[in-house]
C-alpha cells in the first residue's frame, strides 16, 4: 500500500468506527472514487486492533470494573451492578453475532452496492435525528434493564446492512428508550468491544487459513493511526455530545448519502 492509501483508510476506520456516520459508507468511497485496490484482510485486522485498543483505553476504568464484577459473579456468585452490566453487554451482543453468522453470505452478496449504502445512510440518519429530538433523555446506564439491553441488541442487527452504522443504530435505539445521550453513546461503545474483537479474530483466522503474506510495516502503521484517531474521536465525541447533539451527524449523513446515490445512479 502506498502512504496515501494507508493513511486515508486508517483514519477512516478510526474516525468513523464509533461516531454515528457509518464506516462502511466511508470505506467504499476511496475505491469507488480513486480506484484503489482492496487493502486485504491483514490490513483490516490491523485497523480493527487499533480501534479495539482505543475503546479499551478510553473506557479502561469501566471495563476493569465490569470484568471484575462479572468474574466475581461467575466464579463466586457475587452479584453487583458491574456484573449485571457485564451480562447486559453479553445479552446485547448475541443477536448481531448470531445474525452475522447466519446471514453473512447473503449480506456480502446483496447489500454491498452503493445504492443500498447510500439509502441506508440517509434513512437511518433521519431515524437517528427523530430519536434524538423526541427521546426523553431521563434514563442513565444505572437504570438499564434486561429489556433495554435486548432491544438495543436487536437494533444492532440492522447494522449488518452497510450504511446503517453500528454506533448510530445502537445510540438510536437507546435514545428511543429514553436514555440520555452520554449513556446511549457509552453503552454503544462498550457493546462494540466484543463485536470488534470477534470481527478482528474472524478476519485473522481467514488470513491464517489462506496463508496470505502480511505486510508488517503497513499493519503497524494501520494499528497506530487507527488507534490514535479512534481514541481522539471517542474523547471529542463524548465531550461535545450534550452540547451539539446528533444533528450535525444527521446533516452529514444526508449529504454523504445523497452523494452516494448520485454516484450510484
Amino acid at each position: 500500500m502506498d502512504w496515501l492509501h494507508l493513511l486515508v483508510l486508517s483514519l477512516i476506520q478510526g474516525i468513523t468506527e464509533f461516531i454515528p456516520v457509518s464506516s462502511s459508507a466511508h470505506l467504499i468511497l476511496p475505491s469507488q472514487l480513486l480506484g484503489w485496490p482492496d487493502q486485504g484482510q491483514a490490513f483490516d485486522v490491523a485497523v480493527h486492533v487499533g480501534t479495539l485498543m482505543a475503546v479499551v483505553l478510553a473506557f479502561r476504568q469501566q471495563i476493569a470494573a465490569i470484568v471484575s464484577g462479572w468474574l466475581g459473579h461467575v466464579l463466586h456468585r457475587r452479584a453487583s451492578p458491574e456484573s449485571r452490566m457485564g451480562w447486559m453487554i453479553i445479552l446485547a451482543t448475541i443477536p448481531a453475532a448470531v445474525a452475522g453468522l447466519v446471514f453473512e453470505s447473503a449480506i456480502e452478496q446483496y447489500t454491498r452496492s452503493m445504492l443500498v449504502i447510500g439509502t441506508a445512510t440517509i434513512v437511518f440518519g433521519l431515524v437517528l435525528w427523530w430519536a434524538d429530538a423526541k427521546g426523553r433523555r431521563d434514563t442513565d446506564m444505572s437504570r438499564m434493564t434486561w429489556r433495554h439491553a435486548l432491544l438495543i441488541g436487536l437494533a444492532q442487527m440492522l447494522a449488518l446492512i452497510p450504511g446503517t452504522s453500528r454506533s448510530g443504530i445502537t445510540m438510536t435505539a437507546a435514545l428511543m428508550l429514553g436514555f440520555d445521550r452520554k449513556s446511549a453513546a457509552s453503552f454503544s461503545f462498550l457493546m462494540s468491544i466484543p463485536l470488534i474483537l470477534a470481527a478482528g479474530s474472524l478476519k485473522a483466522v481467514h488470513l491464517i487459513q489462506e496463508g496470505n503474506g502480511a505486510h508488517w510495516g503497513d499493519m503497524a502503521w494501520g494499528i497506530g493511526l487507527s488507534f490514535v484517531s479512534a481514541f481522539l474521536c471517542i474523547k471529542l465525541f463524548l465531550a461535545a455530545l450534550d452540547r451539539v447533539g446528533m444533528l450535525p451527524y444527521v446533516i452529514y449523513r444526508l449529504i454523504l448519502g445523497t452523494f452516494l446515490l448520485f454516484v450510484a445512479l
